[in-house]
């Protein structure tokens, strides 16, 4: 069980997906609001068939370009501190930074660098992207919903995105057996991006 906390993780490389970037004319840069709090990379593994095993990445940085009228030339880049992994339970989290799981001595950083942005509706999109975990990078797949954009009580311009994705643990050479149950880690992520 200790594993599966390990790979919301590669949500990590989540939060990315709520990003997009964008070359037009119109197009803006972000930075997500990691030191606001308004971000954040979740994941959740089964535990035996029993219940869910749910955790974050509390230390990530990112960016991404958004123009809402070319949005298919967005792109996002997350990096995440896999040491940061929390699962609520301190003996899980040491297990799932050791080489068991994410090997944090040897992978400090898990990375997500978005490839491709298609729309699907007015606020939904699918994101590809390379997220790199434990030393290996496969393709991964975001489904991603634009929640807001608009301008705050301060006067900065925001863009928010929630997206949802998930994973194998065997595809980035995690192969501690948990059961069938458990092979599979599912990500949420939330991302909201102050304009630079």
């Amino acid at each position: 069980m200790t594993i599966s906390t390990l790979f919301r993780s590669s949500l990590v490389t989540l939060a990315l997906a709520g990003a997009v970037t964008t070359g037009s004319a119109t197009a803006a840069d972000y930075i997500i609001d990691t030191e606001g709090a308004h971000a954040s990379i979740n994941f959740r593994v089964n535990h035996l068939g029993f219940s869910w095993l749910t955790g974050r990445f509390n230390d990530f940085t990112g960016q991404f370009n958004y123009d809402p009228n070319n949005p298919e030339a967005s792109q996002i880049n997350v990096t995440i501190d896999t040491a940061s992994i929390d699962s609520a339970h301190q003996e899980r989290d040491e297990h799932l930074r050791s080489a068991d799981f994410l090997h944090v001595e040897a992978h400090p950083e898990a990375r997500f660098i978005s490839t491709s942005y298609e729309p699907t509706g007015d606020n939904t999109a699918i994101m590809e992207g390379d997220f790199t975990l434990n030393g290996v990078t496969r393709p991964i797949t975001l489904t991603v919903e634009k929640i807001g954009q608009g301008t705050d009580p301060w006067g900065n311009e925001r863009v928010g995105f929630s997206a949802v994705a998930d994973f194998q643990l065997k595809d980035y050479g995690i192969d501690y057996e948990l059961g069938p149950d458990s092979e599979t880690v599912y990500l949420t992520l939330e991302v909201e991006g102050i304009r630079q």
